[in-house]
């Protein structure tokens, strides 16, 4: 890879590709939506079915797999022109629930049933359909975002966060495996895909417990022994370098942990310090029924409890738990706190920075340069 910084490598042409360009990842309005990249979910889903398959019906599983393993994500669309919070509080919400699972198979076979009724049957595309759908979810989970799978039961924003919401070694190879597969018409390339999806996943569960490992012994060895709510998260596109916080006397430290896959060798980038927001005081100082106190709980609830002051705009509360470079305080995303317009929603409001700059930053920790 070249150190120009106009052009950081053939990885992050793919990286920006799909983290910048990607409909899936979008800003409209405001607003913005993160998945799973939707060719990783369509792949997912389609593997999942196609283990499912007879071989002469293994281009049908594929195809109807992978279509259910993208409707989930159709809650993008559920959004409001008057309300900013409600695509972000909607999205991976019902739809991804666990309980969903049948009735999402359905209505995905029941949309594929009026086109293609005359060449496969109900029960083998309600199959297929229920197959891929079911993996939405899950790999959602997988990822840092949060995702309700628990709903109705719980309102629980699950997160495993052992795999970026943008891999692009994860989404290459599944692809690749399914596209053989569907080449030759052979099973063995879906059970080849699933074992490769679970080792990779594995593998960044194992990471996730080096850098959260690594975090706890840097505060440690930064004298603060009152620090608590250790949190790591994947960069953008590998399981390399992680995002590290922790809370400190009411701040969030943020710092990047690069761990070797092999090794587990630790290099730590040492980030920034982050104001930490009192929500408890913000909502004394608004009415008890005003939008922008319920504003402030919910994105407070959307966020986990990692809310930030922007260093750059005092009035901006930031999701501290997303940054392009893992170590920064400024954030991907936040709402603008107007405690003089308590009965109007908080506009919320993105900050992702993908400049050619930041990319060699983050390219360079990924490699492993001091």
């Amino acid at each position: 890879m070249g150190s120009n910084p106009s052009n950081a490598g053939g990885f992050f042409s793919v990286v920006e590709r799909e983290f910048i360009c990607n409909p899936e990842v979008s800003i409209r309005d405001g607003w913005e939506s993160i998945n799973m990249d939707p060719i990783s979910q369509g792949a997912l889903g389609a593997i999942a079915a196609a283990t499912l398959s007879k071989p002469v019906r293994y281009r049908w599983a594929v195809a109807v797999g992978w279509l259910g393993g993208m409707l989930a994500d159709a809650d993008i669309f559920i959004r409001s022109e008057s309300d900013p919070l409600l695509n972000i509080e909607y999205h991976r919400h019902f739809s991804h629930s666990l309980v969903f699972i049948p009735l999402g198979g359905l209505i995905c076979a029941g949309l594929l049933w009026i086109f293609l009724r005359r060449l496969i049957g109900f029960s083998e595309l309600l199959l297929y359909a229920t197959a891929g759908y079911t993996t939405a979810g899950l790999l959602d989970a997988c990822t840092s975002y949060g995702t309700q799978l628990l709903w109705p039961f719980s309102d629980l924003r699950i997160a495993w966060s052992v795999i970026s919401i943008v891999d692009p070694v994860f989404t290459v190879t599944t692809l690749g495996l399914i596209a053989i597969g569907w080449i030759r018409s052979c099973r063995k390339w879906a059970w080849m895909g699933g074992t490769f999806v679970l080792v990779y996943l594995s593998i960044g569960a194992l990471q996730n417990h080096r850098a959260t490992s690594a975090l706890v012994e840097l505060a440690r060895n930064r004298g603060e022994e009152r620090a608590s709510r250790f949190t790591v998260k994947p960069s953008i596109g590998n399981l390399l370098v992680w995002r590290g916080i922790y809370e400190i006397e009411g701040d969030l430290q943020v710092d990047a942990i690069r761990v070797s896959l092999l090794s587990g060798k630790i290099i730590v980038y040492e980030g920034e310090r982050i104001r930490g927001v009192d929500l408890e005081r913000l909502k004394g100082g608004l009415p008890e029924s005003s939008v922008l106190r319920q504003d402030l709980e919910r994105f407070n609830h959307f966020s986990a409890g990692y809310l930030g002051w922007h260093p750059d705009r005092p009035h901006v509360i930031s999701d501290a738990r997303y940054a392009m470079l893992p170590q920064s305080a400024i954030p991907l995303w936040g709402i603008e706190f107007d405690p003089d317009q308590p009965h109007l929603h908080a506009p919320f409001l993105n900050f992702r920075d993908a400049s050619p700059e930041v990319l060699k930053k983050l390219w360079g920790q990924i490699k492993g340069e001091q």
